[in-house]
């Protein structure tokens, strides 16, 4: 993207928010005291001006219906959490939209489909971070810096709790950019329960890590992140790109080039020739917030933090390697035991990092495959709660993505094999994922990516792997520089012609030489029919 097009587009936002009805993770119609008392979140679609879109058949507003059915022991409190049975503690209607429409509004398409009435299906290929071309590179890098400093037209974050809000009537809510919009749900989704009182908290809690719903709340994560840069860039061939870890030695993607190497004044900064050593990290002090009894606001707390491989050696050995993963791919069962981190043989916390890849087996003490490179990164990414401060979240989360990819295509599991019940809090399959809005149940994110619109380049067969990850990106590089080797072709044959023109003319003034003795000199190799133009050239 040319950097004058990257300065527009946070003008070109402003202005479309004052220009156009807003569409506003709170959405913006809803954070409002008469949304809030009302619980009820179906804000009109500009499009047609009706609710959830209904006179155009995108959707209607409906009672939000959440199950019933148990949660494991591991949380034993109930209504002391504005999370509990998401989204009921703030709204219990929201639009229900129909076919492929999707938002809060019903005003966009679902995961894979596109065009003004989302009938166009396309599948997006996401690829290798090192497969990239250089162009396409320093598109990633300016995306997320531009969604870094671009504050979010849709979205609004909530800082405070329901009770804090005097059930609804006092609104707390605050802008964010489009990044830390994301840093903040990560934080939102796994913060502590606040049980009154200074420090008072559980701890043992998380609505997207330590249970079923890992793989499933990250795979939506993803495409939702995906889908905001598109909107926000108006680019909508992007993916986000993977970074395949596997038998690496260290931070290869640690480089100024792609997402920031180590300072050379501080080894636990980024290099000042990265656009991330700007950056100011939110929602990185949970004790803080903890003690004070309230929630991360948004505020920045300071630069990016990262020290690859200067982290804890005993709990951190090595990074995974290809063996480990083709074991965590083996196991056949989903979820086992208590379906939380100290479950054996479970392929989601064997991938999830809390047991052995090689054995299966829960262990304490030590972080292993997806937890393995948070800590490895030893800084902003180490701690659960901001761990997406850092971009290197996206790309590795991608890579987790692929793998769980890999189990579902070789397993081919039912959705009955994943949990319905006696899950931890958050994590049944009828549980809607913690704090989207519009709403995703986790259960329906149990299936392919071939269903959800993208596909990994290193999963496809080998034929459609070499356009994408070897022919694309060569093409791609050749339309860039198009113009220049079209311009110096135009000039490399004007340049050839004049010159043969005046060889040529050269040649027909010469005077013809005749030959000393008088007798002709033949040409070697030439037939023997007198005057032939065999083998003679003009040059």
């Amino acid at each position: 993207m040319r950097p004058a097009l990257i300065m527009s587009l946070p003008l070109l936002l402003f202005f479309i928010q004052f220009l156009s009805p807003s569409l506003q993770q709170f959405p913006r119609p809803c954070a409002t005291a008469d949304a809030l008392q009302s619980k009820r979140c179906c804000p009109v679609w500009s499009g047609d001006g009706s609710v959830c879109g209904v006179l155009s058949g995108r959707g209607f507003c409906q009672d939000a219906t959440v199950s019933d059915l148990p949660n494991g022991p591991q949380y034993p409190h109930s209504g002391v959490d504005d999370r509990e049975r998401w989204p009921l503690v703030f709204y219990n209607q929201t639009c229900q939209c129909a076919g492929n429409y999707m938002g809060f509004d019903c005003g966009e398409c679902k995961f894979g489909y596109f065009g003004a009435n989302c009938g166009e299906r396309r599948e997006s290929v996401r690829r290798n971070i090192f497969q990239l071309s250089v162009a396409e590179r320093q598109r990633f890098i300016s995306y997320l810096n531009l969604a870094k400093t671009t504050i979010s037209p849709d979205y609004v974050i909530v800082t405070g709790t329901y009770a804090q809000m005097n059930n609804g009537t006092t609104p707390m809510f605050a802008n964010i950019s489009v990044y830390d919009l994301f840093v903040w749900m990560h934080y939102y989704v796994s913060r502590d329960a606040l049980l009154g009182g200074p420090g008072n908290v559980w701890a043992d809690i998380d609505f997207a890590h330590e249970s079923a719903a890992f793989l499933p709340w990250h795979r939506v994560y993803l495409l939702f992140w995906e889908h905001e840069i598109r909107k926000l860039t108006g680019d909508f061939n992007f993916t986000i790109p993977y970074w395949d870890w596997r038998d690496a030695q260290d931070c290869q993607v640690c480089t100024d080039e792609l997402m920031g190497g180590r300072s050379p004044l501080n080894p636990n900064l980024i290099s000042p020739s990265s656009v991330f050593s700007s950056w100011k990290v939110v929602c990185s002090q949970p004790e803080d917030y903890n003690q004070r009894e309230v929630l991360c606001d948004g505020s920045p707390e300071g630069p990016l933090l990262r020290n690859p491989g200067n982290h804890d050696r005993n709990r951190v050995p090595r990074l995974p390697t290809s063996s480990d993963v083709e074991s965590v791919v083996s196991l056949t069962e989903y979820e086992t035991g208590l379906m939380d981190r100290r479950a054996n043989m479970s392929f989601r916390n064997a991938l999830e990092g809390f047991a052995s890849p090689e054995t299966g087996l829960a262990v304490t003490g030590r972080s292993l495959m997806h937890n393995s490179l948070h800590v490895f990164m030893n800084g902003s990414m180490s701690s659960v709660q901001g761990s997406a401060n850092d971009p290197i979240f996206l790309i590795h989360h991608a890579f987790i993505d692929s793998i769980f990819e890999q189990w579902l295509r070789r397993h081919q599991p039912p959705r009955s094999h994943y949990p319905t019940a006696n899950a931890p809090i958050g994590h049944n399959d009828g549980y809607y994922m913690v704090p989207f809005i519009p709403l995703y149940r986790n259960g329906d994110y149990f299936l392919s990516t071939k269903a959800l619109g993208y596909e990994y380049a290193y999963l496809q067969d080998p034929s459609q792997r070499f356009v994408q990850e070897f022919l694309t990106p060569y093409l791609e590089q050749a339309q860039q520089i198009w113009r220049w080797l079209l311009a110096a072709g135009i000039i490399g044959a004007a340049v050839a012609g004049i010159i043969a023109t005046i060889i040529a003319v050269a040649c027909r003034r010469r005077p013809k030489r005749r030959k000393s003795y008088g007798e002709r000199q033949p040409l070697l190799n030439s037939s023997e029919e007198e005057g032939s133009a065999s083998y003679q050239t003009t040059l």
